[in-house]
């Protein structure tokens, strides 16, 4: 199996703080890494690998700092990885196009895993753009992930249903963090690692319309949250009337 796995560096959303004058997010020394969700592809990816074997290819859009990050998923399993440099102001569409363009670089390869989203906008777009791009099916939101010898199935949880679905070869799967436990690599896997090659490729083969965002960010701010800290001190029943009268009140209770 080629296997092709698409990662995205992130700053650690846990980390961030707000500027209490502007409400501006402080991303200036925020540690980065890489996207948790991410990492639920890679490790479905090294899961096939192990009972099919193959070899896995990790892309990624970003800047040279990246690579830094791109070696914890050599140390997890992947084989090689692919890092390309975006212009600036780079939007989903001009990342999806990066993306495709590496991916139809690299040429033979039977299943692209994503992660759902990001964890830093949370869009669940880059899985279905590429697959679009790239012109093959797509299964999105995958809970399960079984790989027979000309296809995969998968399933998904849609609430009170499941659905179960299944897709020829090549074929473009985003996973959920709820369908594995990413593996933490052992201390001989972290140092065979740096052995494996990153490639560094240029922008090229992908048309100069591709390569001009769509979306442009004007602005970013956090949304203040304040509680009012009401303390009900009546007894049971009294705070519980008035707990309900001042839901109400707010439009919480209708």
């Amino acid at each position: 199996m080629n296997l092709i796995v698409c990662a995205k560096q992130v700053v650690d959303v846990a980390e961030i703080k707000l500027d209490a004058s502007t409400k501006k997010p402080i991303l200036v020394g925020v540690p980065q890494k890489i996207s948790d969700m991410d990492k639920n592809a890679l490790e479905e990816a090294i899961k096939i690998k192990e009972k099919h074997g193959g070899k896995i290819t990790v892309v990624t859009v970003g800047a040279p700092d990246a690579k830094e990050r791109m070696k914890e998923l050599l140390a997890m399993g992947a084989d090689e990885g692919v890092l390309v440099p975006p212009p600036d102001h780079a939007d989903y569409h001009v990342t999806a196009h990066l993306l495709a363009g590496a991916i139809q670089k690299i040429g033979s390869y039977d299943i692209i895993l994503c992660g759902e989203a990001s964890i830093d906008l949370f869009s669940g777009q880059m899985g279905p753009r590429i697959a679009g791009l790239l012109n093959i099916p797509q299964i999105t939101y995958a809970q399960s992930i079984t790989v027979d010898h000309n296809k995969v199935l998968s399933e998904k949880n849609l609430g009170e249903k499941a659905v179960s679905m299944e897709s020829p070869f090549p074929v473009l799967i985003t996973v959920t963090k709820e369908s594995n436990q990413p593996r933490l690599p052992s201390l001989m896997a972290i140092l065979s690692s740096s052995s494996k090659p990153i490639h560094e490729w240029p922008l090229t083969g992908v048309s100069p319309e591709a390569l001009l965002p769509k979306v442009h960010t004007m602005d970013i701010k956090g949304i203040p949250m304040q509680r009012k800290n009401i303390i009900y001190q009546d007894d049971l029943d009294q705070s519980i009337s008035k707990l309900v009268d001042e839901l109400g009140k707010v439009g919480v209770l209708r």
